[in-house]
C-alpha cells in the first residue's frame, strides 16, 4: 500500500500557490490533495472524513411516498395505486416546511423489498409512507401507513374505502384526506422529538403541535409563547410571523382574549411583514385573510383564502374560513355542505368543534332547532372551552322550550367568556360582529330571540 501511495506522489497534490496563513510571518505555498489520487485506494488508506451528524443532514420534516402496492387480481389497477402515490407526493410538497422526495426517485423502489432504515439513509428522510390498494367488485380499499425511518417504528395507519363508480374522484378524495392527516401526524411526531438546543424551527413545530390540541385560552397562550421564542431567534421568519398573526386573530375570533384590539393590531403588522417578504406564501396569505375577517372586511378576506387554496388545495383552515365568511353574509345553505367537506377532509381535526358549531349555527339561523341542537351538542363535546358554542346551544334549547338546559348553557357561556358580552342583548350587538345585513336579520329572528327566552336582558 505504501508503494501505491509513493507511486502516486508526482500527481497526488495540487499546487495552490502562495497564500497568507494565520500566525505565519510570510506567505507559504499551499497544496491540496487531489480527490482522484485516492479514488481507488483501499478504504483503510483513504483519509478519514469528519463525523457527520445525522440530524444535520436530515430535514426535520422530510418524507418519501413509496409506490403503493397493487393487491388486486387485476394488474390494470396498478395505475390507480400509482396515481394515489404520485398525487400524494405533489400534495405533500405544498405543505409548509416539508421536504418531499420526487416521485421519479420514489418510483425506483417499486417492487423492491428494502429496509425502511436503508431508505431513510439513502434518501436522507425521516419518514416513509407506504401503502396498498385492493379492489373487490365495485369497492376499493386503500391502506396507508407512516413509518419513522430512523427508528423503524409505525407512527400512523389509516384505511380508506370507496366506490369505484368514479375512480378519479375517489383517488382525489383519498389523496387529499391522507395529505391532511399526514400534515398533523408529521408535525406532532417531530415536535415530540427531544432537542438539546432548539432553534426557531423547533419552536415553530412546538407551536404547531400546541395548535393540534382542543382550543382553549391556555392552549392559545402556549402557542403564542412558542412563536414569540421562534421570532426572538429569527425575527425575519415568515413562518413564525404568519403563525403568530394567525393565533392572535384566532383567540379574538373565539373570544379567548382580554386584549382583542391589541391582538388584531399586532397580527396585522406581522401579516404585512410576512407578505412583504413572501407574497406567494400560503401561510402569509392565510394570516392576512384572518386579519381582514377579524376586521369585518369579508369582501377583502375571501380573495386571500382563494389564493391560499390555489397554492395549497388541502388547506382546510382556508376552506373553513371561506365558509365562515359565507355564514356571516347569510349564505347558510351554502355553508353546511362546505363545512361537511372540511370535516370529511380532516375528520380528527382540532378545529372539529368549530366546524360542528358552524353547521349548528346554520341550522338554527334557518329555524331548524332540533338539527341545530344535535350539531351544537357535538360541538360542545369537541370543544367544551368555547363560550360561543354554549351561547348558541342556550338559544337553541330556549327556542325548543327547554329552559332548564338553556339557562345552564348560558351560565357556562358567561363563565368561559373573556368579557361580559353575554350580560345583555345590547352588549352582544355592540361590537357589530362579522355579520352582513341578511345574516343579522336571521340571527335576530333566531339566536337573539332564543337568548331572550333563556333570560338575557335587552340592556
Amino acid at each position: 500500500m505504501r508503494n501505491q501511495i509513493r507511486d502516486r506522489l508526482p500527481y497526488a497534490f495540487e499546487d495552490l500557490g502562495e497564500q497568507s496563513v494565520k500566525n505565519i510571518a510570510r506567505p507559504v505555498r499551499v497544496y491540496a490533495l487531489r480527490p482522484e489520487a485516492v479514488a481507488d485506494l483501499p478504504a483503510t488508506m483513504a483519509p478519514p472524513g469528519p463525523p457527520i451528524s445525522r440530524s444535520a443532514i436530515v430535514p426535520r420534516l422530510s418524507i418519501v411516498v413509496l409506490p403503493f402496492a397493487n393487491l388486486s387480481d387485476d394488474p390494470e389497477q396498478q395505475y390507480f395505486a400509482d396515481g394515489i402515490a404520485e398525487d400524494l407526493t405533489t400534495d405533500l410538497s405544498r405543505l409548509a416546511g416539508m421536504l418531499v422526495i420526487s416521485w421519479n426517485t420514489a418510483f425506483t423502489y417499486q417492487g423492491k423489498r428494502v429496509d425502511t432504515k436503508q431508505i431513510g439513509r439513502e434518501l436522507g428522510v425521516r419518514f416513509v409512507l407506504e401503502g396498498s390498494v385492493r379492489r373487490s367488485g365495485n369497492r376499493v380499499r386503500v391502506n396507508a401507513q407512516l413509518i419513522d425511518a430512523v427508528s423503524d417504528t409505525h407512527l400512523w395507519a389509516e384505511r380508506f374505502d370507496g366506490d369505484t363508480s368514479d375512480l378519479f374522484t375517489l383517488q382525489d378524495e383519498i389523496t387529499r384526506r391522507i395529505a391532511v392527516a399526514l400534515n398533523i401526524e408529521l408535525v406532532g411526531a417531530e415536535a415530540a422529538r427531544p432537542t438539546e438546543q432548539p432553534d426557531a424551527f423547533d419552536y415553530i413545530l412546538r407551536a404547531r403541535a400546541a395548535a393540534l390540541k382542543p382550543p382553549s385560552r391556555e392552549n392559545r397562550l402556549e402557542w403564542i409563547m412558542m412563536l414569540e421564542r421562534a421570532l426572538a431567534l429569527d425575527p425575519e421568519s415568515v413562518e413564525a410571523q404568519s403563525y403568530l398573526a394567525t393565533v392572535l386573530v384566532a383567540r379574538v375570533l373565539t373570544n379567548m382574549t382580554d386584549t382583542a384590539a391589541a391582538d388584531i393590531a399586532r397580527a396585522e403588522g406581522l401579516a404585512e411583514r410576512a407578505l412583504a417578504a413572501a407574497p406567494r406564501n400560503p401561510l402569509a396569505r392565510y394570516a392576512k385573510g384572518e386579519v381582514l375577517r377579524a376586521q369585518n372586511r369579508l369582501g377583502e378576506a375571501l380573495p386571500e383564502y382563494e389564493t391560499v387554496l390555489a397554492l395549497n388545495r388541502n388547506h382546510v383552515y382556508a376552506l373553513a374560513a371561506q365558509i365562515w365568511c359565507k355564514l356571516a353574509i347569510g349564505s347558510t345553505e351554502e355553508a353546511i355542505p362546505l363545512f361537511e367537506r372540511a370535516i370529511s377532509l380532516s375528520p380528527r381535526d382540532p378545529e372539529l368543534g368549530s366546524w360542528y358549531q358552524g353547521i349548528g349555527q346554520a341550522h338554527l339561523m334557518q329555524a331548524r332547532t332540533d338539527e341545530a341542537i344535535d350539531w351544537l351538542e357535538k360541538a360542545r363535546r369537541a370543544a367544551p372551552a368555547k363560550s360561543i358554542i354554549h351561547s348558541w346551544l342556550a338559544s337553541a334549547y330556549a327556542l325548543k322550550g327547554d329552559i332548564g338546559h338553556a339557562v345552564a348553557e348560558l351560565a357556562e357561556a358567561r363563565r368561559l367568556s373573556a368579557d361580559d358580552r353575554y350580560s345583555s342583548i345590547a352588549r352582544l350587538k355592540a361590537p357589530g360582529g362579522l355579520w352582513a345585513p341578511k345574516a343579522v336579520a336571521l340571527r335576530t329572528a333566531t339566536y337573539f330571540a332564543g337568548l331572550r327566552k333563556a333570560g338575557v336582558p335587552e340592556e
